[in-house]
Formats: C-alpha cells, sequence, structure tokens
C-alpha cells in the first residue's frame, strides 16, 4: 500500500476519499484554491497545498500546480475523485511519469473510453447492445440528416467529448436538425475543445440504469449490481438508487456481465461505471463509461457493504479484487438524493451565499456525504453540490419512507440560499417513482406541473 495519497479534488469527494485513506493507516495530502482555505479537507489533512485562485481553470484544473503539491507533499498517489481531473488522459500520463500511482484506470483506458466514439466501437467489439446511430463522428449536416432519417425521429446528437449532461441535443424535427447540429458543435468545441459529435436514436421515455464495476490488474473483474438514475434535470442526477426497481433477474445477470465483458476487454483497472438505457421493453442499450468513483456510489456501498474507495486504492497497489462474483450479494435496498444549493422554481439556478444555518439528518441507516458546514460559504465558482443524503432500508418502500423523514429533517439556512429538497420530497412522492416505473422524463413531468419564476 502506499505512504502518502494526494486527493486532486475538493468538497464532499474530497474529504470522503481522505477518511478510506486515514482509515487504511495512509497519510492525506490536499489541494485547495483560495476559495476553499477553510474547507473541511484542509483541516483533517495531514498536509495542504493551495494550488490557485477560486477559478477551478487556474486551481483544480491546472495540472503544474497539482504535479507540484505532489512532490511538496511527498504523495506517492494520487487520487482524482470525480470531475475535474479524474478523466484526463494527460493527468494519468503526467501521473506515471512523475513516479506516481494514479488510482485509475491506464492513461490508454481513459482516452479510448472518455471518447464516446471510440468506446461505443469497443463495446460493440465486446458485444454489447448500442442504439442505432453512429460509430464514427459524423462529418457534416448531410451526414447526420442521412442517419436522421435512416434511424428514425427523435434523435440525439452528442458530443464525442461530452459528459455531465453537457453537450447533447435531442431533435425532433429534421428542418431543424443543420441548425441544432451546427450549434451542438460549437457547444462541443466551446466546453470540450472537441468540436465532434455522433448522432443515435432518442428513446423519450427510458430509464437510465448503470453496473459498477471492480476491475484488478491481474485480468479480474466483477459487477456489483446496479443502479437506477432516471430521476434527472438538465440530464444530471438528482436521486439514485440500487437495486434498479423492476428489472427482470436475467436481464440485471445479462447487463453486469456485460458491464464486467466490456471493460476487461477494454484493459480497464480499478472501480468503473457502464451507463446503459433500458427502454420499455426492458431491452438495455451502452450508453457511456465513467473511468472514475461516481457520486452516486454510496448507494452500492450500502447494498453490499463495500468500501469502493478502499477498493480503488488496493487495485491501484496491485492487489487483487478479494471477493469472486458469486460471494457477492447485495441486501435490501438504498437510495440517495443530492442536496444541491439551486432554486428548482427558476429553472434550478445555483443559489451561492454564506450558510447561517445547516442541521442535517441522522437516525439509523441515515449516510450525510458534505463537507458543508454552519459559517461555510457556497461558492459560484463550484458545482452547487451542498451534501448527499443516502439512506438504506430492507426493501424499497421502507427505504422511500426513510429518505422522507431524513430530507424533513434537513435545515438549510442563509442569505440568498435555496436548495431542492422540496422538490426531492416532491419527486419521492410522485405515483410514477413511488411505483418504481418511472423513467428520466419524471422531472419534466414535475417542473411542467408546477409555477416557474421568471429569470
Amino acid at each position: 500500500m502506499f505512504h502518502t495519497v494526494l486527493i486532486a479534488n475538493r468538497g464532499e469527494i474530497a474529504l470522503r476519499v481522505a477518511r478510506t485513506c486515514r482509515e487504511l493507516g495512509l497519510r492525506v495530502a490536499a489541494i485547495y484554491s483560495t476559495e476553499d482555505r477553510d474547507s473541511a479537507v484542509v483541516r483533517f489533512a495531514d498536509q495542504a497545498v493551495c494550488v490557485g485562485p477560486g477559478p477551478a481553470r487556474h486551481s483544480y484544473l491546472y495540472l503544474p500546480a497539482i504535479m507540484e503539491a505532489a512532490r511538496q507533499t511527498g504523495a506517492d498517489a494520487v487520487h482524482p475523485g470525480y470531475g475535474f481531473l479524474s478523466e484526463q488522459a494527460d493527468f494519468a500520463e503526467a501521473c506515471e511519469a512523475a513516479g506516481l500511482t494514479f488510482v485509475g484506470p491506464p492513461a490508454g483506458v481513459i482516452d479510448q473510453l472518455g471518447d464516446k466514439s471510440t468506446a461505443r466501437a469497443a463495446m460493440a467489439g465486446a458485444g454489447l447492445p448500442l442504439l442505432p446511430g453512429t460509430i464514427e463522428p459524423v462529418a457534416d449536416a448531410e451526414a447526420v440528416a442521412k442517419v436522421a432519417a435512416d434511424i428514425g425521429y427523435p434523435v440525439i446528437v452528442k458530443a464525442v467529448a461530452g459528459g455531465g449532461g453537457r453537450g447533447m441535443q435531442v431533435v425532433n424535427d429534421p428542418d431543424v436538425l443543420p441548425r441544432q447540429y451546427r450549434e451542438i458543435r460549437c457547444t462541443a468545441q466551446s466546453l470540450f475543445g472537441d468540436d465532434r459529435v455522433y448522432v443515435e436514436r432518442y428513446l423519450p421515455a427510458a430509464r437510465h440504469v448503470e453496473v459498477q464495476v471492480l476491475c484488478d490488474q491481474h485480468g479480474n473483474g466483477l459487477h456489483l449490481g446496479q443502479r437506477d438514475c432516471s430521476v434527472q434535470r438538465r440530464r444530471q442526477k438528482i436521486i439514485e438508487e440500487s437495486p434498479a426497481p423492476g428489472l427482470p433477474p436475467d436481464v440485471v445477470e445479462q447487463m453486469g456481465s456485460a458491464a464486467v465483458r466490456g471493460l476487461l476487454a477494454a484493459g480497464y483497472v480499478g472501480a468503473g461505471t457502464v451507463e446503459f438505457l433500458v427502454d420499455d421493453q426492458q431491452r438495455f442499450y451502452f450508453m457511456e463509461v465513467n473511468c472514475r468513483i461516481q457520486v452516486e456510489h454510496p448507494v452500492t456501498e450500502l447494498t453490499h457493504g463495500i468500501d469502493l474507495v478502499r477498493e480503488q486504492l488496493r487495485i491501484a497497489a496491485g492487489e487483487r479484487i478479494a471477493a469472486t462474483q458469486e460471494e457477492l450479494a447485495a441486501r435490501g435496498c438504498a437510495i440517495e438524493c443530492r442536496i444541491n444549493a439551486e432554486d428548482p422554481a427558476r429553472d434550478f439556478m445555483p443559489t451561492p451565499g454564506t450558510l447561517t444555518r445547516l442541521s442535517f439528518p441522522g437516525g439509523p441507516f441515515v449516510r450525510v456525504d458534505t463537507a458543508a458546514v454552519a459559517g461555510g460559504r457556497i461558492s459560484a465558482a463550484y458545482d452547487p453540490l451542498l451534501a448527499k443524503i443516502a439512506v438504506w432500508a430492507p426493501d424499497r418502500p421502507q427505504a422511500i419512507a426513510r429518505m422522507r423523514r431524513a430530507l424533513s429533517e434537513l435545515a438549510v439556512e442563509g442569505p440568498g440560499v435555496s436548495t431542492n429538497r422540496d422538490f426531492l420530497m416532491t419527486a419521492l412522492d410522485h405515483p410514477l417513482f413511488v411505483a418504481g416505473t418511472h423513467d428520466t422524463s419524471l422531472v419534466d413531468r414535475l417542473t411542467d406541473s408546477q409555477p416557474r419564476e421568471e429569470r
């Protein structure tokens, strides 16, 4: 195992990784921006290094400063968390060149699977089903119109380098396709520095189901069940649960086996997530791979009793996966709600500000992952995620009831600060969610039925 782990991230995931490192007896090194100088992980760490001013491009995305922080702290491993540089092949390569262990897959694997075009080709080669569409990027508006006519509308145009719900556009009308194709290419270039896009059939009433996979350096792989992430605003998840409700056992097994087969074929090492869309006939289609720990990993940990960050560190240190697929068994149901500092009535606009009061829920089988404290500040420079509340119960109805109770205990106050707590409670109460028959259209149903303020 390692001596010092540099955590190249911020907020709740940095603190969460730091806690597992401490339990393993590892020295914890943190980075921070000037905006985060008083953050929880800075206070928790054995050593912390400032890597720049508040804007992420000058700090958490500034590779030279992070590599210098690794040198200053004597780190021998780097955990990237999620977001920021976690899926950047250049970062993994820089760590390798500096003699550091990158806690994640090899740079070549990140490069292949982070590019949606090559990822789709790799997964198709491993036998995973894809939605009708292109594997190679489409060259021009004429080509995308031909593909759309062949596969049928609606279609979705996606940036090859996209992620996090950004860089995609649903198109229902062939007359507007050329314009929207050009717009998404411009958006992709602006966001990701890569204007390549591909097109596939759009499923308007699909479920978003993902599979957590672990692969070690010795060719072993296994999956830890599925997570349903269908409750999304602007294609970003806000409620996740495990297991995915209502999936037939044979579909669960096929999806898990496909995910493991695909990642092993790609040479994957570490914890990764294979994301699928599931249609109303329970057919699943590969969507993308996330080469990192997921925001929603707590629900898998609660149902399987496994610390995924610990497994990431063990695998990165060259150890074998300790369990076999047959030895793994999920118990009960876990649900996670992301508490964001945002206003659902204003199209989920972020609401930064200082927290004058902050009180989180407790009680049996309630987990809160957060780095927020009363008196702290929600910065406009970063994602508005304030906390993740996760609950476990023996079955899904009890888990929903426990989450309702936990959310009712949450209190967040501060000038100008709003949260999505009440919106989450409304979603949990929706008959489709209660029945486990909801899909990715649930948030649209809720927002269309509620009054909304003008920006």
